[in-house]
């Protein structure tokens, strides 16, 4: 039997598992990294890159360069690379495609089923998109589950009593928080809530203000106005963040930024973890709304909170972690590492529905309330948040109108009483209702929502029994034919990637070399003499400028240069 895997589908990070030897283990990618970079970018000659390799190539080559598209799924909108358009589950489905590549070739043989992760707080639309990704990469996707509950199956804290569990789940680009009560095999979610605008992505945007507006008043040019040097001001803000989880200070060097006069000016700043925090503590703050949210919504205080588990690499920043123990009055649980430990979960969900383990039942609950849109714009909740799924329920509603033969039904997600502050998941109409006084029809619309969190909307007209339905077909989704292209042209690129195995290969040990260019200068950047440091940066930034123009032979000039430089030193 073939194997199922786990996938984490990351903003920043992506990660896959499997179970061998009845045991959670984290696969390695191509480049040899448990964390795939969840980055997509295209070169001048129209070749995809995607991970590692398209993320060192990102500050040369921004504008085909896509970064966070987790943040945009479920939603309309569209990136365009060499003037094609793409929607976010396509850019997602390369990363997962990369993935599934990755997994097989450890394996030594094919896989299709797979169990991929979401933030609790996805809505429906996210969820079906995140679903496509998967069937676009070439996956039978079995299971999506919620990140904080893959973490706490990941800890095994199923095994011990029954305890009330709160995960905090802080990533590049989402944050949830989600209370379980778990024990003996059995997990049952009892709150969800969250921000899916609230991420480690956000720690950096403000890195990068603060260093933006120091250059702005030494030099006069505004760094953020050319794209190429706002992305490698991103790539150091993100290297500095996490320098500062683990030391109280840090330095940022970046030479050669070109300014408004065509100049090249170097930025050179140290920041302390004091002053990051101060800088950062309102988003601190915006930790807690949700979380008393979820406290409220579950009837509990913080006293009612047997453990707090932490996940996501952001959960890193000490900052994050006093807040834990200042809120909870606890120190949060933080034995496996928090950027691998949803994939571990992952893995051991598809574990137990492939029947390789067997001593766990997952209970989980929809995030938000779902309803309809009813006269006068009201929002009419069918079934309300935090119920446990799979679930279906109905109600009963009536004609606004006399003789009205027709109803629009105006499918929604969330908690507000006016439909149009609500998510709007669809529209569909019920027709050849006979034509009665007003309040005098019966119509039943009745939700059910599948094991991923998957609605299904269908409506019936209890008199004539006519009825109709929808699978949710809001704008940013796509349709069949358009799915199966995409698979299509997954099947096309596989074959594409093989005969061009050769050139990535080649992006591969660039993307290598720099690596240790930059671990080296970092290690003896005391040692080496300026003029020399100064050559070698030029080298990397000249190796990256090739890695986005895709030309192998330059790619392969520049691994050289890059090697020859790193040998005399």
């Amino acid at each position: 039997m073939s194997k199922a895997i786990g996938i984490d589908l990351g903003t920043t990070y992506s990660v896959a598992a499997i179970i061998e030897d009845g045991r959670a283990k984290i696969i390695k990618n191509a480049e040899g990294e448990n964390l795939t970079p969840s980055v997509v970018a295209e070169t001048a000659q129209g070749y995809k890159l995607v991970g590692s390799v398209a993320r060192r190539q990102a500050a040369a080559n921004p504008e085909r360069t896509v970064i966070s598209i987790k943040r945009h799924m479920g939603t309309d909108y569209r990136v365009s690379l060499n003037g094609r358009t793409y929607a976010p589950q396509e850019i997602s489905a390369f990363i997962l495609r990369k993935i599934k590549s990755d997994v097989e070739n450890y394996l030594g043989e094919k896989v299709q089923k797979a169990v991929i992760t979401v933030p609790a707080y996805f809505n429906d639309g996210q969820r079906q998109a995140t679903k496509e990704a998967g069937v676009m990469a070439g996956f039978d996707v079995m299971r999506i589950i919620n990140e904080p509950t893959a973490a706490s199956l990941a800890y095994g804290l199923d095994h011990e009593d029954i305890q009330t569990i709160l995960v905090w789940d802080l990533g590049g680009g989402t944050f949830d928080v989600s209370i379980l009560e778990l024990g003996d095999g059995l997990f049952q979610v009892k709150a969800v809530n969250g921000n899916i605008e609230l991420g480690g992505d956000d720690w950096d945007e403000r890195l990068v203000d603060y260093l933006a507006e120091r250059f702005l008043n030494e030099h006069g040019f505004d760094i953020k106005s050319d794209k190429i040097s706002l992305q490698r001001l991103r790539e150091a803000s993100e290297k500095a963040k996490r320098e500062l989880s683990y030391k109280p200070s840090t330095s940022i060097s970046l030479p050669f930024i070109r300014t408004g006069k065509k100049e090249l000016k170097n930025l050179e700043a140290s920041i302390d973890r004091e002053t990051f925090e101060a800088i950062t503590a309102d988003l601190r703050e915006k930790l807690l709304g949700p979380t008393r949210q979820a406290l409220a919504d579950a009837k509990l205080t913080t006293d009612g909170i047997d453990h707090v588990v932490l996940v996501g690499g952001s959960t890193r920043m000490p900052s994050v972690r006093d807040l834990v123990e200042k809120t909870f009055h606890k120190k949060p649980f933080i034995k496996i590492n928090p950027d691998e430990v949803v994939g571990i979960g992952a893995a051991i969900q598809a574990g137990v529905l492939m029947g390789e383990i067997n001593d766990v039942i997952l209970v989980d609950v929809t995030p938000l309330s779902l309803g309809i849109e009813t006269e006068g714009g009201l929002f009419s909740k069918i079934i309300s948040r935090n119920s446990t799924i799979p679930t279906s329920a109905g109600q009963i509603f009536t004609n606004a109108e006399d003789n009205q033969t027709v109803m629009d039904i105006h499918v929604l997600q969330g908690e507000r009483e006016m439909a149009i502050d609500n998510i709007s998941l669809g529209q569909f109409q019920l027709t050849d209702i006979p034509p009665l006084p007003r309040g005098k029809a019966q119509v039943e619309v009745t939700f059910e929502i599948d094991v991923n969190g998957i609605v299904k909307v269908s409506a019936q007209d209890l008199y004539t029994e006519e009825q109709t339905g929808i699978k949710i077909d809001a704008s940013h989704l796509l349709s069949d034919e358009q799915v199966e292209q995409a698979v299509k042209e997954a099947e096309a690129h596989t074959e594409e990637d093989i005969k061009r195995r050769g050139e990535v290969e080649v992006n591969i040990r660039a993307d290598n070399m720099i690596r240790a260019a930059e671990s080296m200068m970092e290690e003896k950047r005391e040692k080496i003499p300026a003029s020399y440091l100064r050559q070698i940066e030029r080298a990397i930034l000249n190796l990256k400028e090739a890695l986005a123009e895709g030309d192998s032979s330059v790619i392969k000039a520049g691994t050289e240069e890059l090697r020859k430089l790193l040998g005399k030193m």
